[in-house]
């Protein structure tokens, strides 16, 4: 049994930034992969960032390259999203992902992600 528990969601104001937790409670998997997506009200689930067991592979969407910075402690089993600049378009409900197989190739897909959290709400003012 994987659960995945985010925090650190809330208010903003554009411009202003936020940090997000993401705690894992597993006790089978050697490693695993870890990463974020986000849903906005009306629009499909997409891919945020990703980052290997290691921290040596990471991944973003073009949408916050340069904006979002993804790390990971894995004393902690918690990956954390570092998230400067915000800008109205992130506000989304943010959902902790991981997955002990899958590739780095693929982590921008949803569907090879098996471990969901239960999401958190970023919300971003003007």
């Amino acid at each position: 049994q994987v659960q995945l528990v985010e925090s650190g969601g809330g208010l903003v104001q554009a411009v202003g930034s936020l940090r997000l937790s993401c705690a894992a409670s597993e006790r089978t998997f050697v490693s695993y992969a870890m990463g974020w997506f986000r849903q906005a009200p009306g629009k499909e689930r997409e891919f945020v960032a990703a980052i290997s067991w290691s921290g040596g592979s990471t991944d973003y969407a073009d949408s916050v390259k340069g904006r979002f910075t993804i790390s990971r402690d894995n004393g902690k089993k918690t990956v954390y999203l570092q998230m400067n600049s915000l800008k109205l378009e992130d506000t989304a409900v943010y959902y902790c992902v991981l997955d002990p197989l899958i590739r780095t190739r693929s982590y921008d897909s949803s569907r090879y992600w098996n471990y969901w959290g239960q999401g958190t709400q970023v919300t971003v003012s003007s």
